[in-house]
């Protein structure tokens, strides 16, 4: 006889919009997964290997920013799940992790896949929930069917992400042959509206004039969603206020060409960029990567510093905060830009300064890559050249995502990264989650350690056409020669650098990818056009360098960088 509260769990799901389950096989989770399998409204997908499963969901809901549930069963498994919750938290993205559980009465008895799960992912999770072990009263099942309701609406709250439902499970876990599994029409689904936010006409009329009132402002993006509407805003409130709009790759600016997306290289040398500094910053969105930028703004921080955004945690990346703005960025800024005029300030020439050191710092990476040697900097170089218009570009952590900065896009195309916790370990299955929630290209650019420490993430039977994973080979940890402090060290090989000699041809035939190498820039010319077409089934192209030349080029990168200033 199932257990009618675990049935409706995915029925609670569905009444609150959540269209995507990542299942996880397992025995203790068997009533639920069933469950999942059954209804007609949840689309499922299943992946034996829990950290990638984990990331392919955050990859799912990512893209739709709606929740998706993952199912697993009990001990380590849902351990396993541990650094996706992670990434998810930081980023705000809507997870509903259900992880079915040994009863109460079995916890620390030395049962077999029993672990202590009660708040298992505690400082990184939205909320936590105790499922009942029991329905002996229409009491326990209503606060049952309330409890899968509240985790829910913690998930896809004003401030998303990660929540964790745990289902103490007793046998029989499985329905008996022919049994039918039918889903409950009364149950009691509580919904929330969120009311639309608002800000009073006083108190927006008096930041516009504090805006209005400084000649050197800064809007800080840090890593984002694409929002054309915000962009357009941005645009406009720059033009008339003569600010500067400062981002990176992932920050989704770079199709509007005024904005500032290489200041890793301006700011390079901190005693000429003094005059670059803000009155005002007005930051929003997550993390950035810029060393230069962080060091920057602490010594030269601004009078004023705004946070906008819905989160209410303070976060005080540059230490410098003035003030949070509890409001959605592109409401703040879409108001803002409809209330100025060109009237409303003089002109100043802050953003001129930057676009000349801009302009001056595009120029030296465009001379560079033109006459350097070939190597990994130059083949990323090649490849976002060649990007097509309207897909998505995925950007493994270490060294691809430094080398793309660097060289920057033009192309309209939605670059993601998972820099909330700015792990390699999941860099691969987010990009498949992504693959599988939209028809266009998804191309990631991966280095070796990050592809093969992930490759689980193509152990299942989901991989999507439209799928193509570009693996910058150098055979072990090249980003410790390229970093300050260990790169000289005679520990570098034994203790930071991987060693190791293995191609992903293997890989690609196992799963059944199509597979394209090059060593050197010709044959990488050769494969880019039909490794990157739209047709076909999904693709790994292997491009093969070494460590010792990568190193050589982005040394003499760095001295280029640190003589443009000195000139």
């Amino acid at each position: 006889m199932v257990i009618q509260p675990l049935v409706d769990i995915p029925a609670i799901c569905a009444a609150h919009g959540v269209r995507q389950a990542v299942i996880c096989p397992g025995s203790r989770s068997g009533l639920i997964t069933i469950a999942f399998a059954r209804h007609p409204e949840i689309s499922t997908f299943v992946f034996p290997d829990e950290r990638a499963a984990g990331f392919i969901a955050l990859g799912l809901a990512q893209s739709s920013m709606r929740t998706v549930a993952i199912i697993c069963t009990s001990g380590t498994a849902a351990a396993n799940l541990f650094p996706a919750v992670i990434e998810a938290y930081f980023q705000e993205i809507p997870l509903l992790i259900i992880t079915a559980d040994r009863p109460p009465e079995l916890i620390g008895q030395q049962d077999g896949q029993t672990i202590r799960q009660y708040n298992l992912f505690t400082n990184h999770i939205r909320g936590f929930f105790q499922f009942p072990a029991s329905f002996n009263t229409v009491q326990e099942i209503t606060h049952a069917t309330r409890l899968v309701t509240e985790a829910i609406l913690s998930a896809g709250g004003s401030i998303k992400g990660p929540v964790q439902l745990n289902v103490p499970v007793r046998e029989p876990f499985y329905p008996s042959q022919g049994e039918e599994l039918n889903f409950s029409h009364d149950l009691k689904i509580i919904k929330v509206v969120l009311p639309p936010v608002q800000f009073e006409h006083g108190y927006f009329d008096t930041l516009k004039d504090e805006i209005l009132s400084y000649n050197n402002v800064m809007i800080l993006i840090g890593q984002q969603r694409p929002d054309s509407a915000l962009l357009i805003a941005l645009e406009h409130i720059q033009e008339i206020t003569q600010s500067v709009v400062v981002g990176e790759l992932f920050s989704n600016i770079h199709t509007y060409s005024g904005f500032i997306t290489n200041h890793e290289i301006v700011l390079a040398d901190q005693e000429s960029s003094s005059d670059l500094r803000p009155e005002l910053l007005i930051s929003f969105g997550g993390s950035v990567i810029s060393k230069n930028l962080k060091n920057f703004l602490r010594k030269n921080p601004p009078i004023l510093h705004w946070h906008i955004g819905e989160n209410p945690e303070v976060v005080d990346t540059h230490q410098t905060l003035t003030q949070k703005i509890l409001i959605s960025p592109s409401a703040f800024f879409q108001s803002f830009a409809r209330s100025i005029v060109l009237e409303n300030k003089p002109k100043s020439d802050y953003r001129q300064r930057w676009l000349l050191k801009s302009r001056k710092a595009r120029e030296l990476v465009d001379d560079y890559l033109a006459e350097c040697q070939p190597g990994e900097f130059a083949a990323v170089s090649r490849i976002l050249r060649q990007l097509p218009d309207g897909g998505s570009l995925h950007l493994a952590n270490s060294m691809p995502v430094r080398y793309a900065g660097y060289v920057g896009l033009k192309q309209n195309i939605a670059v993601w990264a998972n820099r909330g916790a700015s792990g390699i370990d999941g860099c691969t299955s987010t990009a498949v989650g992504h693959a599988l929630n939209t028809s266009n290209l998804h191309i990631l650019i991966t280095g070796d350690m990050a592809f093969f420490y992930d490759r689980n993430s193509l152990w299942h039977q989901h991989i999507p056409p439209n799928l193509r994973i570009i693996i910058l080979n150098n055979h072990g940890g090249g980003i410790f020669r390229l970093i300050d402090g260990p790169g000289k060290l005679p520990e570098l090989k034994t203790y930071f650098e991987t060693n190791q000699s293995l191609k992903a041809e293997n890989t690609a035939r196992d799963f059944g990818m199509k597979y394209y190498f090059a060593d050197d820039l010709d044959r990488l010319d050769d494969v880019l056009t039909p490794f990157l077409s739209p047709d076909g089934d999904a693709a790994i192209l292997e491009i093969e360098t070494n460590p010792t030349v990568n190193e050589a080029i982005f040394t003499q990168f760095k001295q280029r960088i640190k003589q443009l200033w000195k000139d």
